[in-house]
């Protein structure tokens, strides 16, 4: 199986590349169309800017290769906003997989610290509508989060949700595309078997 990591100027991707090792996947960090078009699953992670991060996908051509991949294709953390239509962080226009705008936290109470760092529960709904990406996880179960922008629920793509300060979007899917607010590399043996299954959704 061929496992491609989106090589781009976002911190975070080798704690990507070693889960995946982990896991017993030799994955390609690359930024090459062609490399990237071939791959059985692709995974579009990171952590950084916005406006930073877009600029850098557009000037390689990387935001149309990404919206116009068949695969399964799973965004992380800032991978999840840049495959939103816009951001408020630096006023961003993305990638637009996702008809879905990315917001600022705004805290509620002066106990609400921003950045959010830690450990929150996902909720998934209606058991028998939960997603693959998913399986054999529990309602409740808790991943790692770091962040300070956030993807509103939008019952339309909100395939789990989670709260800090409101309930928003932990993660997202929409066709082939998948994406996590959370880090599942970080967040032991869940994000493990999250992992795993978002292997499992490729086609050989």
């Amino acid at each position: 199986m061929k496992v491609s990591v989106v090589k781009y100027n976002a911190g975070n991707i080798f704690s990507v590349i070693n889960a995946l090792k982990r896991l017993g996947v030799e994955p390609l960090w690359t930024d090459d169309a062609v490399e990237l078009q071939s791959s059985d699953c692709v995974i579009f992670p990171g952590q950084g800017e916005a406006h930073g991060a877009m600029q850098y996908l557009r000037e390689r051509g990387l935001d149309r290769v990404i919206k116009g991949l068949k695969q399964p294709v799973l965004g992380i953390c800032i991978g999840q906003q840049l495959m939103c239509s816009h951001s408020e962080e630096g006023d961003t226009d993305c990638i637009g997989i996702f008809p879905m705008d990315v917001k600022r936290f705004q805290p509620v109470s002066h106990e609400d610290k921003i950045p959010q760092m830690g450990w929150n529960s996902l909720s998934f709904g209606e058991e028998d509508k939960r997603s693959p990406l998913f399986k054999g996880l529990h309602e409740g179960d808790y991943v790692y989060f770091v962040h300070s922008f956030y993807v509103p629920y939008d019952e339309r793509y909100t395939i789990a949700s989670t709260h800090f300060t409101l309930d928003y979007s932990a993660a997202i899917h929409r066709d082939n595309f998948y994406a996590t607010q959370f880090h599942p590399e970080k967040s032991g043996r869940v994000g493990e078997q999250i992992i795993r299954n978002f292997l499992d959704m490729h086609n050989p």
